[in-house]
């Protein structure tokens, strides 16, 4: 038995030190590993040798400054993880390792808003489907990620809004899923686990303060404060679309007046183009055209922005982030939603904060809230598992 301060228990702490440090970010050099963790290189030496000799980590040259290296990263072996996207009218999947590489991954269009039911019908029989092509057993399956168009409720893992998401009332999309697949299931909203992807993977990458925007069908804020996800007490930080601008304005499926999202999301943009383009218009139609030089829809990409800019504004005089990142189909309309953007904040926000931020688009477009799904399995998973060797055993194994 170990006890505390033990030289034992010092080690099993240090082992999963080095653990942690690289499961969260994919893969490290030794150097990399002892900065990480303030281990000294010989530790990190030595635990890495002995991590690798029992299976846990692999470790393959490099280079780093110019200068040999050897990088390191969990086993291929220790397990896969899956990430589970819900948009309106989407369904993604994918599934990775635990060196952060995607083996498999898959989209198909689907009415989420209509039936819970067949929407986890759907996922179940993707996810078995994805996992099968890996040529993993189901057995190595260590959790789920699960991301869905609305605030969850960080407890109960429940929606905190049946008015997003109508035909999911009475529904418990963690246990939901949990219960068909046998597994280990983490929850979020599409925007927390947008930012989470565009952490590890994307335009987040290095930095540590970041609020990502999603702009949809609704409007909403990941926040990372300090390298974490900030979500609130009840699960809600970052709604930024409920940002009122105008207490005159149209009225708000929240119940409020002149919300930022009001100004900027889908069902009410497209709206103000339907005489002159049609009722068939779509945001990634705008978008195009709009690059493609019309005047209708660059003018109302760029009042999107200002309106953008001025919620923007307010996360920066309060949270101060050095980074903002805009995902959803309007990210690809480019300079003509990022340039509003910027004027919006440098006029709102406080100068030392729009001094300090940069705004740029999402380096993973619509893969960014399925890649969050797996990172959020990444980062919750605990180290014991790994180190004691029992990845995926005794886990029960989901049906095709």
């Amino acid at each position: 038995m170990e006890t505390p301060g033990s030289q034992s228990s010092l080690h099993r702490a240090n082992l999963e030190r080095v653990v942690r440090a690289v499961r969260l970010a994919g893969s490290l050099t030794q150097a990399e590993i002892a900065r990480t963790t303030g281990l000294s290189a010989a530790t990190v030496s030595n635990i890495v040798r002995e991590l690798r000799d029992n299976g846990t980590v692999q470790v393959t040259p490099t280079s780093s400054g110019g200068r040999r290296a050897r990088s390191v990263a969990l086993s291929g072996d220790a397990g896969i993880v899956v990430g589970v996207d819900f948009g309106h009218s989407h369904l993604r999947v994918a599934v990775g390792n635990l060196a952060h590489q995607v083996l498999a991954e898959q989209s198909e269009p689907i009415d989420v808003d209509a039936s819970a039911s067949e929407g986890f019908d759907r996922a179940e029989q993707l996810v078995a489907r994805l996992v099968e092509s890996t040529g993993i057993g189901r057995d190595k399956v260590l959790g789920v990620g699960l991301g869905v168009p609305g605030p969850i409720d960080m407890e109960s893992g429940t929606l905190g809004s049946t008015a997003i998401l109508p035909g999911w009332s009475g529904i418990n999309p963690r246990q939901e899923l949990t219960d068909r697949l046998g597994v280990p299931v983490q929850v979020d909203n599409d925007a927390n686990l947008g930012a989470l992807g565009e952490l590890v993977w994307g335009s987040g990458r290095g930095v540590r303060d970041l609020a990502y925007i999603k702009v949809a069908s609704g409007v909403g804020a990941g926040l990372v404060v300090d390298g974490r996800i900030y979500r609130g007490p009840g699960g809600t930080a970052g709604e930024i679309g409920h940002i009122t601008l105008d207490e005159s304005g149209p009225v708000c499926r929240c119940g409020n007046r002149g919300c930022l999202e009001t100004f900027t999301a889908a069902r009410y943009v497209l709206e103000l183009l339907r005489g002159s383009h049609g009722d068939q218009l779509t945001v990634p139609r705008m978008v195009q055209l709009g690059r493609e030089g019309d005047p209708g829809c660059r003018r109302v990409i760029g009042d999107v922005g200002r309106h953008i800019g001025m919620g923007v504004a307010s996360l920066c005089n309060l949270l101060n982030p050095s980074r903002v990142v805009l995902g959803g189909d309007l990210a690809e309309a480019g300079e003509l939603v990022l340039g509003p953007i910027r004027e919006s904040v440098s006029r709102y926000a406080i100068p030392s904060a729009a001094q300090r931020l940069s705004v740029m688009p999402g380096a993973l477009g619509p893969r960014a809230e399925v890649l969050g799904a797996l990172a959020l399995v990444l980062s919750e998973m605990g180290d014991s598992t790994l180190l004691d060797g029992n990845a995926g055993v005794d886990t029960p194994a989901f049906s095709a």
